[in-house]
């Protein structure tokens, strides 16, 4: 899954790289994609696809591609100076260190245009999931539920933790789990309990990650307690983290609604659950 998975981003990334595209920019574009990450939004995109029947592949992967990047844009504009000056990301420098900021800003403004030519290029043979899609994505992404609307909340004097965590990384992962849906042609309204709780329990593993000073993260540390910004360990001590992301992700397994790959999914879910939880005795209960 995952080979056919960056063999797309790649294919879409070529084609953003066709003259007269300035050089310097496609190649910032290539360094916030590859190497990358874990993809685990994109593949929960395919695996939910999968498991509601998966009947439109180049749609399915084309969900996946424009979740992946709008994720990597998002972590492009989150490194800025004006946001986390984060110096590096996935263990190299971030792209504003290894280009400059006005590419960084452009190279993340240009993956979030892709990634809706993505989905609008695979939907020629099912248009009637195009607009459905595109509305989860921008809902996903923009304001008041999305990405964008996650990190203005650290420009609030007072936060909203739970908010702040669902709309900052939660609502990708809700993007992921209704898109693989309606890729298949499923309600994706079902499928939202599951991105939310995923997406809840990335948030505070990642601040459980920054608290410990994890250099295996591949990102600056210590941004949080830097820049004042919003963590779960800050508030809840790391014992209620902990506690916090064990009753998330057990309540992810429950959540996932009954299809035809429901147990594969489950399996999925479990092993992200084990990859993310902190305290080995508390994998056991999950």
């Amino acid at each position: 899954m995952k080979e056919h998975l960056e063999s797309a981003l790649g294919k879409a990334l070529k084609n953003a790289r066709r003259s007269p595209a300035p050089p310097k920019l496609a190649a910032a574009m290539d360094y916030a994609i590859f190497p990358g990450g874990a993809r685990v939004r994109p593949q929960l995109a395919l695996a939910v696809a999968n498991a509601c029947g998966l009947d439109s592949p180049e749609l399915a992967m084309a969900s996946a591609v424009s979740v992946e990047f709008m994720h990597c844009a998002s972590l492009v504009h989150d490194d800025l100076p004006a946001f986390d000056n984060a110096d590096t990301r996935r263990g190299k420098p971030s792209v504003h260190k290894a280009f400059d900021e006005p590419l960084a800003v452009l190279c993340g403004d240009a993956l979030i245009v892709l990634a809706f030519e993505s989905l609008a290029t695979a939907s020629i043979n099912s248009a009637e999931r195009l607009g459905p899609m595109i509305g989860v994505l921008a809902r996903s992404s923009g304001m008041p539920t999305g990405i964008c609307s996650g990190q203005g909340w650290e420009s609030e004097k007072t936060i909203d933790l739970r908010a702040y965590h669902k709309l900052k990384t939660a609502s990708l992962f809700v993007a992921a789990t209704q898109m693989g849906a309606i890729s298949a042609g499923e309600d994706p309204e079902p499928w939202t309990e599951l991105g939310t709780r995923i997406g809840e329990a990335f948030q505070v593993a990642d601040d459980l990650k920054d608290f410990a000073e994890t250099k295996a993260s591949g990102k600056s540390n210590n941004r949080d307690a830097e820049n004042d910004r919003p963590n779960a360990v800050l508030k809840l001590g790391e014992k209620g983290a902990i506690n916090r992301l064990q009753d998330i992700l057990s309540g992810a397994i429950a959540s996932i609604p009954s299809c035809p790959g429901e147990v594969d999914l489950i399996k999925i879910v479990r092993k992200q659950a084990e990859r993310l939880t902190p305290v080995q005795p508390l994998q056991k209960t999950l």
